[in-house]
């Protein structure tokens, strides 16, 4: 039986009783490119966010499932997608896993979940005490209150406002939770997945315009002044690092949909017309109100966390579950995804984008930007789309804060993580956890074993053994090749070594398969039944 992590802390700290146990918060951000929070070396301002960070540990490589909901479901039961039924796009989570909610209610917490489920069933069928979001779709409009719920069914609504926008609700539900969870002396656990920023963009406009300007400098200077914080910060340490060229656009038979950049790259930000800059910077100015309202959302948990003492031994975990989203060309869509309808927003127009009734997105070039300093984006298993930026926070638990974690990490490590820190015990009944707790990084000088972790998304692959990355894009990514990266040395992938090692490459290629096979990661997926595929459990 493995000896959790937890015992050894708690004889480290003295802790001892069942209501000294940590809470756990796990806030998810949708599309959130590795760079973009202000201490990952973007420039929108996440100060919130930055202080869990400077005085918590942020990892360079932790890694997910390249898209949402293969992701979220990895993230919930410690298993890789096609474990979990849901191996690309779609599906509900299958009988034989446990979640993140069933395995912690089962060791007496709480468990709340808040905004976007995505795995079929609805949380309250898969662990959760209380609900409130939406349990199906990849988004929801941010300014219809219709969209989402509140669950178990039969639960007055605790939240009423006037001027309703989702990111904003989602925080004051979570506060409601927070406020509901204090009057049981039981630790608890929330989920706060949010929609944003994944399209449609979506805020109010009034949060959207001191953001304009900055984006006018375009993509390519703005790449250029991240990377430099990069260094600066101390994330991008040595020689190897190296800003990426303009990622390629994926192909579109129908070039429509690329906005006519199909297998091409990003056009320079200087290439392009003064009205056509103008809709972009707006474009991406919505991108980061939105990401600034979550930072204002966790500002106001922090405080009520300082409020009622629960600070100090709380775990603030805060991730995103993709790179950031290219869909699906450099100019973004309008009205719906690949329709192939992209509209030149001026003058009044600019002032209403973002609004009620509006749906944009805000394409690659800007995605390039977010996943700076990496190649490609969500959907890929290139750096840009599996690498997200991940924080841990916890005052009683992580020893010398402010570090950067350098070990490779998998999203399925948080399930083993969880169940370390809150001496849970892990159901014998269903499939075995697949990651290693995190918990042995809460303190310095300690590493994870070497492993091999592997990646997949409708075609796209990955794996990673040791310094060696080996990389394929899917069917619309122009080569057809795998390409071949020393990390080490190279951890943008810039130096394909691939013609040098055929060899090495030929006994990756082999463990992929083995892994693929075993997990069913090229698996058609678990259907949800009529019924909601519903299981009720711990």
């Amino acid at each position: 039986m493995m000896k959790h992590w937890l015992t050894m802390l708690c004889m480290l700290m003295g802790l001892g009783s069942f209501a000294e146990r940590p809470n756990v918060m796990i806030v998810l951000f949708d599309d959130l490119g590795f760079s973009d929070l202000g201490c990952y070396g973007g420039e929108i301002p996440t100060p919130n966010i930055d202080r869990l960070g400077n005085n918590g540990l942020r990892f360079t490589r932790m890694t997910n499932s390249a898209r949402c909901c293969p992701s979220r479901a990895s993230l919930m039961t410690g298993l890789h997608p096609g474990q979990t039924g849901i191996p690309n796009f779609g599906g509900a989570l299958v009988e034989d896993c446990a979640t993140l909610g069933e395995v912690m209610r089962g060791a007496g917490y709480q468990t709340y979940a808040v905004g976007k489920w995505h795995v079929g069933h609805v949380p309250t069928d898969r662990g959760f005490d209380e609900f409130y979001g939406y349990p199906a779709g990849h988004s929801q409009d941010q300014w219809s209150p219709g969209k989402y719920v509140r669950l178990p069914k039969g639960r007055e609504p605790e939240i009423k406002v006037k001027d309703f926008y989702a990111t904003d609700v989602f925080t004051e539900y979570a506060l409601e939770f927070l406020k509901q969870a204090e009057k049981k002396d039981t630790p608890w656990f929330m989920y706060l997945a949010h929609s944003s920023p994944h399209f449609p963009l979506q805020a109010p406009i009034e949060s959207v315009k001191p953001f304009v300007d900055t984006y006018r400098k375009g993509w390519d200077v703005l790449r250029s002044e991240r990377f430099e914080k990069l260094k600066r910060i101390g994330l991008a340490e040595g020689e190897g690092w190296a800003l990426t060229d303009r990622s390629v656009v994926p192909v579109e038979q129908n070039n429509q949909i690329a906005n006519g950049y199909s297998g091409e790259p990003n056009p320079a930000w200087n290439d392009l017309d003064t009205d056509l800059r103008e809709d972009l910077a707006h474009r991406m100015a919505l991108y980061a109100a939105m990401v600034r309202h979550v930072d204002d959302g966790i500002g106001r948990i922090v405080e009520q966390l300082k409020k009622t003492g629960d600070y100090e031994n709380t775990v603030i975990m805060v991730l995103s579950d993709n790179g950031a989203c290219y869909e699906w060309g450099p100019l973004g869509f309008d009205k719906h995804s690949r329709a192939g309808i992209t509209k030149l927003h001026t003058v009044a127009e600019l002032e209403t984008i973002g609004g009620p009734g509006s749906y944009i997105s805000g394409g690659s070039a800007w995605a390039n930007l977010c996943n700076t300093p990496f190649r490609m984006y969500k959907h890929y298993c290139h750096e840009g789309g599996i690498v997200t930026p991940f924080i841990v926070h916890w005052p009683k638990g992580v020893e010398a804060p402010g570090r950067w974690v350098r070990d490779s990490a998998h999203i399925v490590d948080i399930m083993s993580t969880m169940v370390d820190v809150s001496g849970a015990r892990y159901p014998e009944s269903v499939q075995p956890m697949e990651g290693v707790s995190l918990a042995p990084l809460f303190r310095p000088g300690n590493a994870l074993n070497s492993r091999t972790l592997c990646y997949q998304h409708f075609g796209a692959r990955a794996i990673q053994k040791g310094t060696w990355k080996m990389v394929k894009g899917n069917d619309r990514y122009p080569n057809k090749n795998w390409e071949l990266f020393d990390l080490s040395a190279d951890p943008c992938e810039t130096k394909d070594l691939a013609a040098k090692h055929p060899e090495l490459v030929a006994t990756l290629e082999r463990e992929w398969d083995a892994w693929a096979k075993r997990t069913k990661a090229m698996g058609s997926g678990n259907k949800p039944k009529k019924n909601g595929n519903k299981k009720k459990k711990g």
